[in-house]
């Protein structure tokens, strides 16, 4: 078949030409695409706003010989108009898919797509704080793709926790025997959030203290950064953002 429909989540786009452009989606059955959307820049563009980051579209592709082509596209939900209001949930809606299109590129799956829909919910209707979500995803998206840290058991020799170290190479919490030199030493507070917002315990979550939440995002930046071994780009929003506060 030369043509098929698939759900799909936008989450980039490039200009290409004078009036196409690319549009990077995950897909719920055909994984990470990079298809062209021709004529979307020009006015008369039917469905040109309803391919903007962050958006839910039921679309329609045709196979190309390098890219395929975007025809059709309906908007499911209109995630990206809510997100793009608040700076502060756009910039971790951003960390969000561009991991997720980091952790696509080489195997694509369902499991992943409803994921990073479900945290775009979550983010777009303020369903908890922006940073717990986004962390949250991180490390459900890494364990996804075979990165499972450990925060109560020690990775390296399996000792039972709660243990008071972490370190990034060894897997996650070591104990005293196995801590590598250079392991961090997080608060017990941040080391339960980090468990909590892996296993989706939100009730724990929500209460954590806010210096638990600065210490396990720090956590999750690195362990992430490691693993895909680039560094998330779009972190740097976060950054500026917090340097302007």
């Amino acid at each position: 078949m030369k043509t098929y429909r698939d759900e799909a989540i936008v989450l980039r786009t490039q200009d290409l030409g004078e009036a196409d452009r690319i549009i990077t989606v995950l897909t719920r059955s055909n994984g990470l695409k990079r298809v062209v959307a021709k004529d979307v820049r020009r006015t008369s563009s039917k469905f040109g706003a309803r391919l903007e980051p962050f958006t839910i579209v039921d679309a329609q592709f045709y196979r190309g010989r390098s890219l395929d082509v975007l025809t059709q596209a309906q908007t499911l939900r209109p995630y990206g108009l809510k997100i793009a209001r608040d700076f502060e949930i756009y910039a971790r809606a951003n960390v969000m898919v561009e991991t997720a299109e980091r952790l696509s590129e080489d195997e694509a799956h369902a499991s992943m797509y409803l994921l990073l829909l479900g945290a775009l919910h979550a983010l777009a209707n303020r369903r908890h704080s922006p940073d717990l979500v986004m962390n949250s995803f991180m490390l459900r998206a890494i364990s996804m793709s075979g990165w499972a840290p450990s925060f109560w058991d020690c990775a390296v020799c399996g000792a039972p926790g709660p243990l008071s170290s972490f370190n990034v190479v060894a897997g996650g919490a070591v104990c005293e025997a196995c801590r590598p030199p250079g392991s961090l030493a997080p608060s017990r507070e941040a080391m339960q959030l980090l468990g909590d917002l892996l296993s989706g315990d939100w009730a724990s979550a929500d209460g954590a203290p806010d210096f638990a939440r600065r210490e396990a995002a720090g956590l999750v930046a690195a362990w992430v950064q490691w693993h895909v071994e680039r560094r998330i780009k779009s972190y740097s929003l976060i950054n500026s953002h917090l340097g302007d506060v």
